[in-house]
């Protein structure tokens, strides 16, 4: 992706951050944000669980690729198991659920939503 004036995007590593502070198990960082207007490309974030789970419905559909630990993905009752290397795909629409029984780190994109429709039904549960 690069800007309207044809110079290159540059995002700068960080220590992933809490995604909050009352969820101690789950760091995201943004390195391509969510833009409220919508997007017809693509966002990225790097994010991780620590012996914890979570779910959200998105409007768009969401790749994961594990780049360290496992993770269990969720979609109407199928479970896969992914472990480093492996990727999956959350379609667009469905409710997701996330967890890592032990630690997960992750390079999550989310595909276009040129509408800017947010993601909801949020659930954060250690395990």
């Amino acid at each position: 992706m690069s800007r309207e004036d044809g110079r290159i995007d540059f995002y700068p590593g960080k220590e992933l951050p809490l995604f909050r502070e009352d969820w101690p198990r789950m760091r995201n960082n943004a390195i391509i944000p969510v833009r409220k207007e919508g997007w017809d490309d693509f966002l990225v974030a790097e994010w991780s669980l620590e012996g914890a789970a979570w779910e959200d419905f998105h409007p768009h559909p969401e790749y994961n690729y594990v780049l360290e630990g496992e993770l269990h993905i969720t979609v109407d009752g199928e479970t896969v198991v992914l472990k480093a290397g492996d990727s999956a795909t959350v379609p667009a629409g469905k409710l997701g659920r996330y967890e890592a029984p032990v630690f997960a780190r992750m390079l999550g994109i989310y595909g276009s939503n040129p509408d800017g429709e947010e993601s909801s039904q949020f659930k954060y549960e250690e395990i």
